[in-house]
C-alpha cells in the first residue's frame, strides 16, 4: 500500500501552501487533484490584496493592479473612490494555483491529478487509509498519518471526518466578457435584489481589455445563471450597449457562516472547505492561504510529537480563530443586517456614502480583506447610515458583541 505522511485533497492555494509547508519541513506529502489538471477550472473572480502576493511569494501572476472602485445601487445611483496607488491586484487565477503547485512540489511534494478522494476507514491506534478514485474508475489506497481537507464548499473530507458543514451556500455565476466599454483601472460592484440578493454582482477588469462579470445570490428558486442574465442587463443598462458574449463560464459555490470545528483526529479543514471565507465579500483567497500557513506549524509540531489527535489539532482551531475570528464574526453581523436591506434602502446607502468625508474614509481605512475596520468608521461618521440600520448596530459599535437576537440567523441549508 502507498503512504504519505500527509495526504492533501485539493491543489488550490490553500492545499499546495499546507504541501509545499510542509514537504519544505521534510514530511513526506502527497496532493491529490480530483481534476486532471491544477488551476482548472477556475475558480474565483481572482482580485486579491498584496497580503496574497506576498503569501504566494511573487508577483508574476499579476495582470493589473486596481486602484478604485465604483459601487451602484438598483437605481444605478453611485459613489466611486480612488487611491493614489493600488489597493487591490488582478491576478491570472489558474496561474497563482500552478505557480504554489509548483512551489510545493520543488519543496518536495507528490502530486496525483484527475484522482479523487472518496472515504476514509478510521485507525484508532494508527495511520488512516484513504479510499481514491481516479477518472478511469480505479481504485487505491493511500496510508497516511493526517489529511488535510482544501477540496472546497462540498468537502468529502469534510463528510468523511463528520465535520459540520456552513450553514450558507451561496450559487454564484461568472462569465468572463471579451471587451470591456468599463473603465480598466476600476472594480464596480452593482447592488440590488433583483439581480443579487443576499450578496452582490461584479465586473473586474481583466488586464487585457475585456472583463469578469459575475453574481453571487442567496440560494434559492433562481438560479445563478438567471442573476447574472439580470445583472448583464443592468451593466448594458449602466454602460448604454450591448455586451459582446461570454469567453468563459465558471459556476461555483461560496460557504458563508462558520463551523463548530474545522480539526478532529488525524484530519484538518483548510480554505473554502473550513468556510474560511470573508462573509461580506465572498473572497477566500488570503483567509484560505493565511490560514493554511497556521496549519503548516500546527501539523509539523504534531507529526514530530506523533500526536495527531483532535486534543492536539484543536491548536488549529484555536490560532486560526484568534487571528481572523473575530473579523468574522463582525463580519456574519454586518451581513444579517446588509441581506434585509430592501432596494429602496441600498439606493439610500448609495446616497449616504457620496459624502465626500465618507468617501475619504473609505480610500484611507478600506481594506478587502478586513471590511468591517472601515464599516465601523463609517457607520460612527454617519447618523443616516446608522438609521438604515436596526438598533443592533449600536450596541455594536459601542464595543458591544456583534449578535442581534431580534433578528434570524438567514437562509440556511441542511449540514451535509
Amino acid at each position: 500500500m502507498e503512504r504519505a505522511d500527509v495526504l492533501v485533497v485539493g491543489a488550490g492555494p490553500a492545499g499546495t501552501t499546507v504541501a509545499a509547508g510542509l514537504a519544505a519541513r521534510g514530511h513526506d506529502v502527497l496532493v491529490v487533484e480530483e481534476h486532471g489538471r491544477v488551476g482548472h477550472p477556475v475558480q474565483c473572480a481572482g482580485l486579491v490584496s498584496q497580503r496574497v502576493l506576498d503569501l504566494a511569494g511573487s508577483q508574476s501572476m499579476v495582470l493589473d493592479a486596481v486602484a478604485g472602485a465604483s459601487v451602484f445601487g438598483p437605481s444605478l445611483g453611485s459613489v466611486s473612490f480612488t487611491a493614489e496607488g493600488p489597493r487591490a491586484f488582478v491576478i491570472d487565477r489558474a496561474g497563482l494555483d500552478v505557480l504554489l503547485a509548483d512551489k510545493a512540489a520543488r519543496s518536495g511534494a507528490r502530486f496525483a491529478t484527475g484522482v479523487r478522494f472518496d472515504r476514509v476507514v478510521a485507525s484508532r491506534s494508527g495511520p488512516i487509509v484513504a479510499h481514491l478514485t481516479d477518472t478511469e474508475g480505479r481504485s487505491r489506497e493511500i496510508e497516511a498519518k493526517v489529511v488535510v481537507g482544501a477540496d472546497g464548499v462540498a468537502s468529502a473530507v469534510a463528510r468523511a471526518f463528520r465535520l459540520r458543514r456552513p450553514v450558507e451556500v451561496l450559487p454564484a455565476f461568472e462569465a468572463e466578457i471579451p471587451r470591456s466599454p468599463g473603465d480598466a483601472r476600476q472594480v464596480e460592484v452593482y447592488l440590488g435584489n433583483e439581480i443579487s440578493p443576499g450578496l452582490f454582482g461584479w465586473w473586474i477588469p481583466d488586464g487585457s481589455g475585456g472583463a469578469r462579470v459575475g453574481v453571487a445570490a442567496s440560494a434559492g428558486p433562481v438560479t445563478a445563471r438567471a442573476y447574472y442574465d439580470r445583472l448583464i442587463r443592468q451593466v448594458e443598462r449602466r454602460f448604454r450597449t450591448t455586451l459582446p458574449g461570454p469567453t468563459a463560464m465558471l459556476v461555483s459555490g461560496i460557504p458563508i457562516g462558520t463551523l463548530p470545528k474545522t480539526s478532529t483526529d488525524r484530519a484538518i479543514l483548510v480554505g473554502d472547505a473550513a468556510a474560511q471565507v470573508k462573509p461580506l465579500s465572498g473572497g477566500g483567497i488570503f483567509t484560505g492561504m493565511r490560514c493554511a500557513t497556521i496549519a503548516v506549524d500546527v501539523l509539523d509540531r504534531a507529526l514530530r510529537a506523533g500526536d495527531l489527535s483532535a486534543a492536539a489539532l484543536a491548536d488549529y482551531d484555536r490560532a486560526w480563530q484568534a487571528e481572523l475570528g473575530e473579523e468574522f464574526r463582525q463580519a456574519l453581523f454586518l451581513r444579517r443586517l446588509f441581506v434585509r436591506l430592501s432596494d429602496a434602502d441600498l439606493d439610500r446607502l448609495i446616497e449616504a456614502l457620496q459624502g465626500s468625508d465618507l468617501k475619504a474614509s473609505i480610500v484611507a481605512f478600506g481594506d478587502i480583506d478586513f471590511p468591517t475596520h472601515v464599516a465601523r468608521k463609517l457607520l460612527r461618521q454617519s447618523p443616516s447610515l446608522l438609521r438604515l440600520f436596526p438598533k443592533a448596530v449600536s450596541a455594536w459599535l459601542g464595543g458591544g458583541p456583534p449578535v442581534a437576537p431580534d433578528l434570524e440567523p438567514g437562509p440556511r441549508r441542511s449540514a451535509q
